[in-house]
């Protein structure tokens, strides 16, 4: 029986970004309105400041804040009274000392004007004057021109996922489109002669199909367009026929099964026929997840991917390998995780990095990290965690008490 021959993590890592040297995503337009959660292809840099004028905080009344010196509840300031400002109009006058102008939340601040009181501490006096019972430093309650966004700044960098917030600051600096990538369009090839469609009722032997739904599904959420999705019997012919067919409009393919060296274990033959040769991984030095296939058709541009039928082993690939690669390319920073402390003994298997799924709960000093064991093809191990923790392969396991990094699932 022919061996696998493993690549560790790293080195797997390795070969995909030397496959993919030179080889950025693609990128298009898009308005602002569709742009929530893509992300973005350049940094978005402001063409103008925000707010362009002296802009009010509060409700209250403009005045020269030396006017206000001394006053209090018990010795108000009396200031003139010489109009109002509505919002989204100009001030149209300045102010003089002892002077002062109503202005609403948002509204200009009057030329002359360098701080602004709250109107619950004003009130009118008679006609033509307020009394003020604060005093208030230069500067109060007065937002001014730049102070949210200087002109030439940095809204947002390349890399970033749009968020709402995000969104808010492109619309107050009046851009309305941004560079994005595209997503990479994804196939998804289950195969096995013991597989059904969920929808199906197994019959003596057959279980149904859990990687097609799960691997759509961990696409989806990373930002990819899952084109095709196909559950084909063990059939090298027809495995190769939809290899093809997918390479030719898909940048990834993952076909499930058939990845490891049994009898109908023919999906490496079949990627690197594809591909003419270029299968460049066949076994990783990790658990789970050792039968996994890497190989890149440079004429069509598409990655191709084995990945293990056992569903954990399965999703846990995608995600240390295609979607790890798709952060990379497009800049995106290291994914979120949090420290936890184990709450039991994990031993780690000889030679491997070891990958396990595991609980998160609050403890008396943080969280604290329950590893949710069971057998790479039960599905329900990942489904009941909430992150995974990684076991270095030069050791032979994590203690109970000892703080580990949690990488979130999405």
């Amino acid at each position: 029986m022919k061996l696998l021959r493993v690549d560790t993590l790293e080195e797997a890592r390795g070969k995909l970004k030397g496959v993919f040297a030179g080889r950025a995503p693609e990128t298009e337009l898009t308005g602002c309105a569709d742009a929530l959660g893509r992300i973005l292809a350049e940094d978005v840099v402001s063409g103008e400041a925000v707010p362009s004028f002296y802009r009010s905080g509060v409700d209250g009344y403009a005045v020269r804040s030396a006017d206000t010196a001394g006053a209090s509840e018990s010795i108000p300031a009396f200031l003139e009274m010489i109009g109002e400002i509505s919002v989204g109009t100009a001030a149209g006058r300045a102010i003089g000392s002892g002077q002062c102008m109503y202005v609403p939340t948002g509204g200009m601040v009057p030329e002359g004007a360098d701080a602004v009181v709250m109107v619950e501490y004003c009130e009118p006096f008679d006609a033509d004057h307020v009394a003020v019972y604060e005093a208030v430093p230069f500067g109060s309650s007065v937002v001014v021109p730049g102070e949210d966004v200087k002109k030439g700044q940095l809204l947002l960098a390349r890399g970033s996922a749009v968020s709402p917030a995000g969104l808010g600051a492109l619309a107050a600096a009046g851009i309305t489109e941004v560079s994005v990538y595209k997503p990479w369009r994804v196939s998804i090839l289950s195969t096995g002669d013991e597989l059904v469609a969920p929808g199906g009722c197994p019959g003596p032997g057959q279980v149904r199909d859990v990687n097609s739904a799960g691997l759509a599904a961990s696409a989806a959420n990373a930002g990819f367009q899952v084109i095709r999705t196909a559950l084909l019997a063990d059939d090298e012919p027809l495995l190769e026929a939809a290899v093809r067919e997918a390479a030719e409009d898909s940048d990834l393919v993952l076909v499930s099964g058939g990845s490891s060296q049994g009898k109908k274990d023919v999906t490496c033959e079949v990627l690197d026929r594809v591909s003419g040769g270029g299968v460049f991984t066949h076994g990783l030095a990790l658990k789970p997840g050792k039968p996994t296939i890497l190989g890149f058709d440079s004429g069509r541009g598409a990655l191709l991917m084995g990945l293990p039928g056992h569903p954990v082993a399965a999703l846990t690939v995608f995600r240390l390998l295609a979607f790890w690669l798709w952060r990379e390319l497009t800049g995106q920073r290291e994914e979120w995780s949090v420290r936890a402390r184990m709450s039991m003994n994990l031993a780690s298997a000889p030679g491997k990095l070891t990958c396990v799924p595991v609980r998160l709960y609050r403890g008396a000093d943080g969280y604290e990290a329950e590893p949710v064991l069971g057998k790479s093809g039960l599905i329900t191990t990942m489904s009941q965690a909430d992150g995974y923790v990684m076991a270095e392969m030069n050791r032979e396991g994590l203690k109970r008490g000892e703080w580990v990094e949690i990488h979130r699932f999405l």
